[in-house]
């Protein structure tokens, strides 16, 4: 298999992780779930995606679509499309599967997959964190990430 091919493969429906997880799970896998837009990859998401990696030995990654990005960010967002943004992040080797989701939240793939850990920044108190019920009722584990200084889309967008 060429390199664009596996990480195309790394773009799965709900339905093929769900399956993926189940098998990971079964083979003594611990399983990592985190979300985001991931518009513009800067040296804070790096650190943080592969921050989240190291709690686990899977990690899965819920990119939210562009309507969802739209209607949670502004008309003005996103500013790469979400094929971009899925092959990007899929590229990355601390990254084992991409899952869009069109929802405003990922609380249907976080109920769907029940992941053993479950991370957010650390901006985001862990009662606050959705899915985090349902991760901490199936056993599960729910961390945060602090964030490195300085770095966010949203101080890029402004600075274009």
């Amino acid at each position: 298999m060429n390199q664009l091919d596996s990480i195309i493969k790394k773009i799965v429906s709900l339905e093929e992780a769900k399956e993926l997880v189940s098998e990971w799970k079964k083979n003594g896998e611990k399983v990592v779930f985190t979300n985001g837009c991931f518009d513009i990859i800067h040296k804070g998401h790096i650190y943080y995606l592969a921050k989240a990696h190291d709690l686990g030995s899977k990690l899965i990654l819920g990119l939210n679509t562009d309507a969802s990005i739209k209607r949670l960010k502004g008309e003005n967002r996103p500013i790469k499309e979400e094929e971009s943004r899925a092959l990007t992040i899929a590229s990355f080797e601390f990254i084992d599967l991409v899952v869009l989701f069109d929802e405003d939240t990922p609380l249907q793939l976080i109920s769907t997959l029940l992941p053993d850990v479950l991370v957010k920044g650390s901006d985001y108190q862990i009662e606050n964190i959705v899915g985090a019920k349902e991760v901490l009722a199936n056993g599960g584990e729910v961390k945060t990430i602090d964030f490195v200084e300085g770095f966010s889309t949203t101080n890029y967008v402004k600075k274009m």
